[in-house]
């Protein structure tokens, strides 16, 4: 559903969805090296989110 879902929006907004898709890697290892060195409430969150949007992206529900 959801390559059907991609391919109905408009070309910027596919542009920027496959950006975004390979961003959270390099996003994701850089903040878990912060978290790791610097534990603060918000670090973990952001964590959570960044691998939260990994795994949708790759079981393709975005």
């Amino acid at each position: 559903m959801s390559r059907l879902y991609r391919y109905r929006l408009p070309p910027w907004c596919r542009q920027w969805l496959y950006i975004l898709e390979k961003a959270t890697i390099p996003l994701m290892i850089f903040q878990l090296i912060r978290t790791l060195f610097f534990p603060t409430t918000l670090d973990v969150f952001l964590l959570g989110i960044f691998v939260g949007a990994f795994i949708a992206f790759h079981l393709e529900w975005i």
